[in-house]
Parts: structure tokens; C-alpha cells; sequence
């Protein structure tokens, strides 16, 4: 199968508070098509999705995860019930968007927390991203005076990490790496009473 030929990746966001609501602006500004899922019945916030655009479409938790792409926006506490959805992540690419703020080293078993929520994605590639900004930045336009609003992407995977630069870059942020999750991610986790040192740093890159 060429590249032509390739058919364009699919996309879901699971979770649908404030950062979930946030990053389905942001598809919606580009016109790119992505389900919302909750573990709620989708009729709970079909009201606000559409309100958002065409292209967020509700869907129920088993929906949502036959995406390319799934972007995890719950709470930190909640990510093993999205994991049970599927027993093999296989193909999957899951974008870490949780924050473990209050969540202690001993209960991340002193693993990095991205590390930590891969373990619950059997076969499914990580990469942590978008977590970095709060809801009110993120909900805005990432175009600024003539510059792009930076996301951080950390991954252990780099096929996975280029695929969500690449994505990044369409919904018109300016992607930067930094590295594996266990460096760069520590920058941009949160874990007990602390926050990485690039959480909440609102850079624009011109």
C-alpha cells in the first residue's frame, strides 16, 4: 500500500471536562474530525459537543477507542477503567494528557507517571503531551502574534512521538521533544505535592 493510499489516521478523545473539552477545540478549529467519549452515556454531553463543532462527534467509551490516536484527558485515578476498554492496545497510539498531581511515588510504584499509565495500555505506544498548559491556555487559539503556542511531547517510542508532532503541528501548536519518559517526562509530570519544572510554562515559539 503506497502513502497515497494510506487511509488518514483516526482520532478520539476520552474525557470530557475542561482539557477534554479544550482539545476538541482545538480539532474543531481545524476541521478535523474526532469522537469524544466518556465513560458516561454519550447523551450526557452530546449538547456540549455540539456546541463545539461538527466535527466532535459523541460516541460511547468502546467507540471511541477503535481510533488511531486517543487522546486520555480523564483524571489520573480513572485510567485503568479506560485500559479494560480494550484487552491489547496493539497499533494504538495513546496521547498521556493526565496529571498525577497528589498522586504519590509509592503508588506509581516510583515510576515517571507517564511510565506508569503505559504499563495499563498493553501493546499500545505512549507519548506524553498537551498536559503541560491549563485548561484556560490550552482552550485558546495556539496561534500567537505570529507565533505557535509550544506543546511538550515526550515518548519512549519515537515513530509514536513523530506521529504526534505531526498531528501537533496540524492542530497548529509547535511540537517540541524531549526525550524518553523517563527525562524529558519528568519535566512535565506531576507527581505528589510537586509539579515538573515546564508544567504551566506558556511559551510561544515565532
Amino acid at each position: 500500500m503506497s502513502n497515497s493510499e494510506k487511509k488518514a489516521a483516526s482520532y478520539a478523545i476520552i474525557g470530557f471536562g475542561k482539557i477534554g473539552q479544550a482539545l476538541a477545540r482545538a480539532f474543531a478549529r481545524k476541521g478535523i474530525e474526532v469522537a469524544v467519549a466518556t465513560t458516561r452515556d454519550p447523551e450526557s454531553f452530546t449538547a456540549e459537543a455540539t456546541a463545539i463543532g461538527p466535527e466532535i462527534i459523541p460516541a460511547t467509551l468502546p467507540e471511541a477507542v477503535k481510533a488511531d490516536i486517543i487522546f486520555l484527558a480523564v483524571r489520573f485515578e480513572s485510567h485503568p477503567d479506560v485500559a479494560k476498554a480494550l484487552p491489547n492496545w496493539q497499533g494504538k497510539t495513546i496521547v498521556d494528557v493526565t496529571n498525577a498531581y497528589g498522586v504519590t511515588p509509592e503508588q506509581m510504584e516510583g515510576l515517571p507517571s507517564a511510565r506508569f499509565v503505559a504499563k495499563a495500555f498493553t501493546g499500545g505506544k505512549l507519548v506524553k503531551g498537551f498536559n503541560h498548559l491549563g485548561a484556560a491556555i490550552l482552550d485558546q487559539d495556539p496561534a500567537v502574534n505570529g507565533g505557535k503556542r509550544v506543546v511538550f511531547l515526550t515518548s519512549d517510542d519515537d515513530s509514536a512521538a513523530a506521529e504526534i508532532s505531526v498531528l501537533a503541528e496540524n492542530l497548529g501548536f509547535a511540537p517540541v521533544k524531549l526525550g524518553g519518559l523517563s527525562e524529558g517526562g519528568l519535566l512535565v509530570q506531576a507527581q505528589g505535592n510537586s509539579w515538573g519544572k515546564l508544567i504551566f510554562q506558556d511559551l510561544v515559539k515565532f
